[in-house]
């Protein structure tokens, strides 16, 4: 008994109980943030609204599932990134199937949501798909450590990177794409590729910026664009970003409290619990409760990043510079956005926004992280021994 005792006390002992803290803590932020943003439809008879109860529900499986995959071998997982990069792709081609894909209501174009079934809830693939690449890619780094600086191995990265940036961005969903180049780019210069590589590629970016506008980009899209350099030519468009900076000027140092915001509370911005969120927290909470979303979110990154520093391998180090990555791409973009610096382009403030695929799949990134935690510190000797055993 004693020695089961000892290694359950060993297992806690090596979960990193620091990291899945700050992150379920940041969840419930959210939680309560949309909860507060969703009042007005909570149905009759319940506590809390659909997108509250979803958002719950993601947060409470995926932080049950990061705990799982904690203790599955993130050796193993490595091994199996031929397979999850195959299903990352069939996911991806699923959203073209008649029927399969569906986006949202003013982008009928757009392919990024799966039905599942009669449900009513829907699952977006390119949350995972980045974890999955992040996975992927980490491991083809890995494979052409020594060799990263030949131009044939430095182009199977530049493809291996293009297959799920191209269908993402053939989905509709330029937001992700936009992430997923961010990780893209990060991991690559922290491998070690040479300097003049990334000037190159942003001169190719450049390059081909009119023909991602004019074959790319939707009416709505480009009008988020230009509603940036002519505010009043396109009123009706920057209306959501112009309410959202309405919303965090009045909540000025200590907020209007909780349920209070005047913005908030009569839906006056849209959206509010997804990719406008942060303008609940600055209007109910203030710049007091902004600055303690700031740190939650910091302290994990700061964790992500501290254990890919101690890591003795370069593809653990890499996976965990990607998530870092991947965290705050997000969280730059969703503030711009809220901020008016960046167009609206569907990018949520990552365990703040609503979102049942998006937040269980944050918490699939953490059980990543929270394994390699597991399997690359040192572990105290547990001495079992057995009695009446022959050879």
């Amino acid at each position: 008994m004693s020695k089961i005792i000892k290694l359950l006390k060993s297992a806690i002992f090596e979960t990193d109980i620091l990291l899945i803290f700050l992150c379920v803590a940041a969840s419930f932020f959210g939680v309560l943030m949309v909860h507060s943003a969703t009042t007005l439809q909570i149905e009759e008879g319940a506590i809390m609204s659909r997108d509250a109860r979803t958002m719950l529900l993601a947060v409470c499986v995926g932080a049950v599932a990061a705990i799982i995959i904690s203790f599955i071998d993130y050796k193993f997982i490595s091994k199996m990134f031929p397979l999850i990069g195959a299903v990352c792709v069939i996911m991806m081609l699923a959203l073209f199937i008649p029927g399969v894909g569906v986006g949202p209501a003013e982008r009928p174009d757009a392919k990024t949501w799966i039905l599942l079934g009669s449900t009513g809830l829907f699952f977006q693939p390119s949350e995972l798909v980045k974890i999955g690449f992040i996975i992927t890619f980490s491991m083809h780094l890995e494979l052409v450590q020594d060799k990263i600086r030949s131009i044939l191995h430095l182009a199977g990265l530049v493809i291996h990177g293009m297959i799920p940036i191209g269908l993402v961005i053939l989905t509709g969903d330029l937001g992700s794409a936009l992430v997923f180049m961010i990780i893209f780019i990060t991991m690559l210069f922290l491998a070690g590729v040479q300097l003049r590589y990334f000037i190159l590629g942003l001169a190719g970016v450049c390059a081909s910026i009119p023909a991602v506008w004019y074959f790319f980009f939707s009416d709505t899209q480009k009008e988020r664009f230009l509603g940036l350099i002519y505010p009043e030519r396109y009123a009706d468009i920057m209306y959501q970003q112009n309410k959202g900076l309405e919303a965090i000027a009045s909540g000025g140092l200590t907020g209007m409290g909780l349920f209070n915001g005047t913005y908030t509370q009569n839906e006056i911005v849209p959206e509010s619990e997804n990719d406008m969120i942060f303008t609940v927290i600055a209007e109910e909470l203030g710049l007091i409760g902004c600055l303690l979303a700031f740190a939650v979110l910091i302290a994990i990154i700061a964790k992500i990043i501290t254990l890919g520093a101690k890591s003795r391998e370069n593809a653990t180090s890499l996976m965990c510079y990607g998530v870092a990555a991947m965290f705050a791409a997000q969280i730059i973009i969703n503030i711009g956005m809220c901020l008016k610096i960046f167009p609206v382009i569907g990018i949520t403030l990552p365990f703040f926004s609503a979102g049942g695929s998006s937040n269980l799949c944050i918490y699939i990134g953490i059980g990543l992280i929270m394994s390699i935690y597991r399997y690359t510190r040192e572990k105290e000797v547990i001495n079992i021994r057995f009695n009446n055993i022959t050879k």
